[in-house]
């Protein structure tokens, strides 16, 4: 085996790991291929002379590509004369329920739902990248110190910020997928039959929606908090007409939506002892695009 077979062979033995990580500081699954084909890239380019933890040294890369990306994309976002988004919510990982995806599973493993997905993207890039590395994988400060620039206690000051964050949203859904689908089938139902009342059984009363239709001006966003705002919005939405398939949306109970046959939005649910305390809706047009809702053609 020469030299390059056999930075390939181990390369893909690392490959979904990585993925992993870059979903997580990502939120998006095509970007997350594009930064693990980036070190692939740096990985051809200087070779694994001296390294003695291959993985390690991956994972370091492709947190360096993350954070960049992630840099570039606050940068975007706040151009005056672009397009930015008010609210962006993740690109979700969607699947069936009575199929399931080896996959997907590692890469959701430790609970990646959308909800935890859309706080993290109100971090900074370096909160976020922290937070990630060392809750979710376990990489010492000392490590992550030098991705982000900053002294070992100051990437651990950045990591807390961003645990305080996520745990004051209550991210974390309930584990038991049954009761999510009976209190997300409830809620559709109830939004179908135009039922206020029934709506507000099945909303925590501090839930929060959260809706991407694309770029401002063209589409828009919105966050709305409430039982009784989110109620008056579901019922709104419920009037577009669209056919709602179950799926599986961050490994949680979720719904695929179209119209006219095509996909007109992916929704994600949150619930936490029997009662939805979020909803996540990606409608972007362009963004939807990108997402592999095949599974749903049979």
């Amino acid at each position: 085996m020469d030299e390059r077979d056999f930075l390939t062979e181990r390369f893909e033995a690392n490959r979904t790991h990585l993925k992993a990580v870059a979903y997580r500081m990502l939120g998006s699954l095509s970007e997350a291929e594009d930064a693990v084909q980036e070190a692939w890239l740096h990985l051809n380019r200087s070779g694994a002379g001296g390294v003695e933890n291959l993985g390690g040294w991956l994972t370091t890369v492709v947190s360096r590509v993350c954070l960049d990306m992630l840099r570039s994309r606050r940068s975007r976002r706040e151009e005056p004369l672009g397009q930015p988004y008010g609210v962006r919510v993740p690109e979700p990982i969607v699947g069936r329920e009575d199929r399931a995806d080896p996959e997907h599973e590692v890469l959701l493993a430790d609970g990646v739902g959308l909800a935890l997905l859309a706080v993290l993207e109100t971090l900074s890039p370096a909160e976020r990248l922290a937070f990630v590395l060392h809750d979710t994988f376990a990489v010492p400060f000392g490590k992550i110190a030098p991705i982000v620039g900053r002294s070992p206690e100051a990437a651990r000051q950045l990591a807390s910020r961003a645990r305080r964050r996520v745990r004051g949203e209550n991210a974390i859904p309930d584990a038991d997928l049954g009761t999510q689908r009976e209190v997300v089938d409830a809620f559709l139902a109830a939004a179908r039959d135009g039922d206020f009342e029934a709506l507000l059984a099945v909303l925590d009363p501090d839930v929060v929606l959260r809706a991407d239709l694309g770029p401002l001006p063209a589409g828009g966003s919105a966050e709305v908090r409430g039982a009784r705002e989110v109620a008056g919005q579901a019922l709104t939405f419920s009037r577009l007409g669209l056919v709602m398939r179950p799926a599986l949306v961050n490994g949680t109970a979720g719904a695929v939506s179209t119209r006219d046959g095509q996909p007109f939005s992916v929704g994600g649910f949150t619930v936490r002892g029997g009662k939805i305390i979020a909803i996540d809706i990606l409608a972007d047009p362009a963004r939807l695009s990108r997402l592999d809702v095949s599974v749903f053609d049979d």
